[in-house]
């Protein structure tokens, strides 16, 4: 906890917990949260905790102490929040060094970004059409959208896509699709994919077929056929891992298709391809599958903040523009129209992602695959 303020006064003296504490030692079960492993028991001894359902594990916070009517901001105040950010601050440097397992491109300088961080900047609604709202960037957002669909081979009069805030965003936009097009249609995704996906099937209330996987992590096709078989009446909504969260797996497309279509379900079938992990490095692996809007596809999304490097969740999500319209509505206020998932973006993503690509360009990403 952070030292309490006096009235009218900061009490520096009460140590502030370093946070670099908290990374080594197990978390505390009290007071108000346990951590339980299977047998139920609390562990404290590195293994893997489970957290309870229900219960907040909250075993540390920087408090807000709220200043009296008539405090003013004083330079002791400033002091000490000071000092709270600079120990934050080590403790990032300290994490960073070790953060394993986190596919994140930290090679990235946007210090000349600096200047627009005072600005409010907001993309709302749809990023092709204007709107009442000025302090915006989507000027910047159309631009990385076109460079992404010059990558994915899909013409500027045929895409539709936004700059999302992270590739859960993306899939859920994507699943949203498919549904308004499909709207009896049946979610196949391998036992690998992402969370995200088959808790966006609970939200929309999808059905869902779980197809089973390779010992590589890669959709069996030989069961995904079976499971098609058993739903010959109903549409497929497929979802097709383009790098999964664990094994890093990547999903066959060619083959996805050819057991749709083998099946009898040519033009009954929506793919929407998950590319957070792998999206942006497939296009440049020789030999790699390609994902291309050339095949049956209906989307793709991928993530702004691993491979490509923004320093802030993010991601992109493209479609084709035939199937927004079912979407997309009017709003008054706004003098526009929208069809994204939420209303508010953040306008700073765009920015950062236009910054990144220019200076590499898809040379600069052939090089760091």
């Amino acid at each position: 906890m952070v030292g309490s303020v006096g009235k009218g006064s900061m009490d520096l003296g009460k140590k502030v917990e370093p946070l670099l504490e908290e990374i080594s030692g197990p978390v505390a079960s009290e007071p108000n949260g346990v951590l339980e492993q299977g047998n139920g028991k609390s562990q404290g001894n590195g293994k893997r905790n489970k957290e309870k359902p229900g219960r907040n594990v909250h075993t540390m916070c920087f408090a807000i102490d709220e200043p009296d009517a008539d405090d003013e901001v004083t330079g002791e105040r400033e002091a000490y929040m000071a000092s709270v950010l600079a120990r934050y601050r080590k403790s990032l440097l300290e994490r960073t060094k070790h953060h394993l397992g986190y596919p994140y491109n930290l090679d990235f300088d946007y210090g000349a970004l600096g200047q627009l961080q005072h600005f409010s900047i907001n993309n709302l609604v749809d990023p092709f059409i204007e709107s009442k709202y000025g302090v915006h960037s989507r000027q910047f957002e159309v631009g990385v959208l076109d460079w992404f669909a010059r990558l994915w081979e899909l013409g500027k009069n045929e895409y539709w896509g936004y700059i999302t805030n992270c590739g859960t965003k993306g899939n859920l936009h994507g699943i949203l699709v498919r549904r308004e097009l499909f709207a009896d249609g049946i979610l196949y995704a391998s036992s690998e994919s992402h969370y995200s996906i088959f808790k966006e099937a609970r939200m929309y209330r999808i059905e869902c077929a779980k197809v089973d996987t390779q010992v590589s992590g890669e959709i069996d096709c030989k069961d995904f056929r079976n499971k098609l078989f058993q739903n010959k009446e109903k549409p497929a909504i497929v979802n097709v891992n383009i790098g999964t969260t664990v094994k890093g797996a990547v999903d066959d497309l060619d083959m996805v298709i050819q057991t749709l279509e083998e099946s009898g379900f040519k033009d009954k079938f929506y793919i929407h391809c998950d590319g957070a992990l792998f999206g942006l490095m497939m296009p440049f692996v020789k030999r790699a599958p390609k994902v291309t809007f050339k095949k049956p596809i209906g989307s793709v999304s991928a993530s702004g903040h691993k491979f490509v490097g923004c320093p802030m969740p993010c991601g992109v999500q493209m479609t084709r523009l035939k199937h927004i319209n079912s979407l997309s509505s009017s709003i008054g206020y706004l003098a526009s129209r929208d069809a994204t998932i939420m209303g508010s973006r953040n306008g700073h993503a765009p920015i950062f992602l236009w910054y990144t690509l220019n200076r590499k360009g898809y040379r600069g990403f052939q090089q760091e695959v």
